[in-house]
């Protein structure tokens, strides 16, 4: 039998530090600053036109900015082998009438996309926002010009909710098309739990 849910009014997303599978999710702080910083020059991520990553001499203002923003709930990401810091993504967006929140803001240093890391995350954010907070719907966004998020999202299982057409400005000021995608508690109990865990398996493609 499945534990209750929390009430609506419980769906407060407190900063929490998760671990596993390789990786700690640390709650951002402004000491994690310099090494994002680092983790972004992998790649010069600042680059890419729809990726949220600091600019050289900006990463204070960028913890700052995500730190100040009542409806998110930053995590810096550390590789454990190593005790990295590589990355960041965010609960944000989050609905707490609705008991929804989404994932994103996620990037990852040049050297760790493509790995296992990836998964990992997502799989310790999907598994809090549904057994430890209680989500309904647990949501993503990306540019419809991002395919690899965009297959990334999908590889979890996540169904495609639709596009928002000149949704925002990207980064160097050209109007976004967003593409939306969502799994629900039914479905995370039903399938995409085992699905998720299931990519982290030594035998898994």
């Amino acid at each position: 039998m499945n534990p209750p849910s929390p009430a609506p009014r419980d769906l407060l997303v407190p900063p929490v530090l998760l671990e596993g599978h390789g990786v700690r999710l640390e709650p951002l702080r402004a000491e994690h600053a310099d090494s994002l910083g680092l983790a972004a020059a992998d790649g010069r991520l600042w680059e890419l036109r729809y990726a949220s990553v600091p600019e050289p001499g900006h990463e204070q203002a960028y913890v700052e900015a995500a730190l100040g923003d009542p409806a998110r709930r930053p995590f810096a990401v550390r590789e454990l082998a190593g005790g990295t810091i590589i990355g960041s993504t965010s609960y944000h967006d989050i609905v707490a009438s609705a008991r929804r929140v989404e994932i994103g803001a996620t990037w990852y240093a040049q050297s760790w996309q493509r790995t296992r890391v990836n998964t990992a995350c997502k799989l310790l954010l999907l598994t809090h926002a549904f057994e430890a907070i209680g989500c309904h719907v647990v949501g993503w966004r990306t540019d419809i010009l991002n395919l690899r998020s965009q297959a990334a999202i999908e590889r979890l299982g996540a169904s495609k909710d639709g596009v928002i057409r000149g949704h925002q400005l990207r980064r160097d000021g050209t109007l976004r098309d967003t593409v939306m995608y969502s799994v629900t508690a039914e479905e995370w109990r039903r399938e995409i739990k085992s699905r998720v865990t299931a990519l982290l398996r030594p035998d898994a493609a």
